[in-house]
């Protein structure tokens, strides 16, 4: 098995070999039963694989009983029912060592103690995060603050005093969260003087939220990777904040009008993987269903592409007319560093909406009209509605993105309220 390096240049031959034996693997589920002999050519001719079919069919794409394998998952279900996941020995330990390759330049230096601090274990990030740090021989321990009864901020807090990480593997809703309560009790300047790294994962992270938070805790804030619990990772992050297609563990392409292309520098459209390791789950030319695009010349040095994700192009909320991507609306919200979590409310008719936002304790209240002010123009300016309301308040409830508790943007973010009778 090989995997790992971000800096091995494209391989035919490589990629031939590897895809053999994947297809010879997928050959024995039920959803591939059909395939015959391998060839470069017979691969390139099958279909791409739907997500929305894998997801509708799961134990059909299975090539093991789901009792057969070493761990088991569940995708958050977020679109969907949850997706059952289990996963070989070999499946842990290719993905585990591909991303602890790219990672190792961050990672890897004396002296590290890392805190993963997420809201589940159900999925497989936690895992994947101790095994990058005991394959890189970094210390660390994993917290579930929201783990009722067992572990609670006061218990994170102590933990944090005498363990001092270095980094930090969270999720964004997570650290926000944590965030704000380190704030309203005094304890941000304490806990944030052992911090380098924050690794963002298991959420959508933009630009703007990396700032932010990279600016509360005065460390370097990271987009850690890209992938699915399906799949398994299929980027990492460098220490240019940018994701590279992780190219010895996947064969990429690129879907688009024409058919599907391999994937390469300048290339936009949805991402196509086919994952080479994959030993539970065997998938051909799965579909992700993301707008990507991919550039190079990274300063890190790498030479694995850089790959942007746009989302899906169905994906987003209508509001007032106008449909509202998270990570467009987040590039607005999080722009000036003082929000520490937002809720949507609109009408059953989506004809009224309102943009509730939690203040930060140590902001500046005086400043909130002309915070107002710009996110109205902003969202007029880039979605083409003004909100009926924007309006700051001390708390939200904790099922928003600052709770961090739930994944899914429409489900914890987001709210529709009886009618709306204008004052």
């Amino acid at each position: 098995m090989t995997v790992g390096r971000r800096d091995v240049p494209f391989d035919e031959t490589y990629y031939a070999s590897k895809l053999g034996d994947v297809w010879h693997r997928a050959a024995q589920t039920s959803a591939y039963a059909s395939l015959g002999p391998f060839s470069m050519q017979a691969f390139l001719d099958l279909p791409a694989t739907s997500k929305d079919d894998l997801k509708a069919r799961p134990l059909d794409y299975l090539r093991i009983p789901v009792g057969a394998g070493l761990k088991y998952y569940q995708t958050t279900g977020t679109t969907g029912a949850p997706t059952p996941t289990p996963r070989t020995a070999q499946d842990m330990i290719a993905n585990t060592v591909s991303v602890a390759e790219a990672w190792r330049p961050m990672l890897a230096d004396s002296g590290q103690r890392a805190l993963i601090l997420l809201p589940s274990d159900i999925v497989p990030v936690a895992d994947l995060m101790v095994g990058v740090c005991e394959f890189l021989d970094v210390p660390h321990v994993k917290a579930y603050p929201y783990t009722t009864g067992i572990s609670d901020w006061d218990r994170i807090v102590g933990l944090w005093e005498v363990f001092l990480p270095t980094v930090v593997f969270v999720a964004p809703g997570v650290l926000l969260e944590f965030s704000q309560v380190l704030k309203r009790r005094g304890l941000m300047d304490q806990l944030r003087r052992s911090v380098e790294l924050l690794m963002l994962l298991g959420e959508v992270s933009t630009p703007e939220l990396r700032g932010m938070v990279g600016q509360w805790w005065n460390a370097r804030a990271y987009d850690a990777s890209y992938g699915s619990t399906e799949s398994g990772t299929l980027a990492a992050c460098c220490a240019q904040d940018r994701l590279h297609l992780l190219r010895r563990a996947n064969y990429f392409e690129i879907a688009h009008e024409e058919g599907i292309a391999p994937a390469e520098a300048g290339r936009e459209g949805r991402l196509v993987v086919t994952p080479l390791n994959n030993d539970a789950r065997p998938l051909l030319r799965l579909d992700m269903g993301d707008e990507v695009s991919l550039t190079d010349g990274c300063r890190c040095g790498a030479v694995a592409p850089v790959v942007t994700v746009h989302g899906r192009g169905s994906d987003g909320t209508e509001i007032k007319g106008s449909r509202v991507r998270t990570r467009d609306l987040e590039g607005i919200v999080y722009a000036n560093h003082d929000v520490m979590g937002y809720l949507i409310e609109v009408d059953e008719g989506s004809t009224w909406a309102r943009l509730l936002l939690e203040r930060d304790p140590s902001g500046d209240r005086e400043a909130e009209p002309t915070r107002n002010d710009l996110i109205q123009r902003r969202t007029d300016e880039y979605f083409g509605f003004r909100w009926d309301e924007v309006r700051f308040v001390n708390r939200l409830p904790v099922t928003t993105k600052s709770g961090g508790s739930q994944k899914s943007w429409k489900r914890s973010n987001f709210r529709v309220v009886g009618e709306v009778v204008p004052a």
